[in-house]
């Protein structure tokens, strides 16, 4: 049995408000970025037209834009290339569809969109989730 965790769309994250992804086929490609090498600098939420991209707060909540960084929404990204093109750092990078799930979990280090799905159990319980 492996160690590695399931991680599953927070379906309370604000982004889950915003309409889906048109398209009946995936993207062939979808966007990842290295978290470690990201500064939060937000250039490539500009370049964005599908508005795919959040903003992580950093570790510190007295001063969350301090070390903030940035996630992609997998369930949004249309794979134009545009935050990998823009990104000053170069610390986006494209994957085939396939991949990209796998690359998230490498390079990802906070995450407000997905979360381990034992993450998501106890937030039920904490708020008295029911499920329809």
């Amino acid at each position: 049995m492996s160690d590695e965790k399931v991680f599953i769309s927070n379906p309370y994250h604000s982004a889950r408000l915003k309409p889906v992804r048109k398209g009946k086929k995936p993207p062939k490609l979808l966007a990842v970025v290295n978290q470690s090498g990201c500064t939060g600098c937000e250039v490539c939420i500009a370049g964005c037209p599908v508005d795919s991209i959040e903003l992580v707060a950093g570790p510190d909540p007295k001063n969350p834009s301090f070390q903030q960084t940035v996630e992609i929404d997998l369930e949004r990204c249309i794979g134009c290339q545009n935050c990998s093109q823009d990104c000053p750092w170069e610390t986006i990078t494209m994957y085939n569809s396939e991949d990209a799930f796998v690359a998230w979990g490498r390079e990802t280090l906070f995450s407000n969109l997905y979360l381990p799905e034992e993450d998501l159990v106890e937030i039920k319980k904490r708020y008295e989730v029911k499920e329809a």
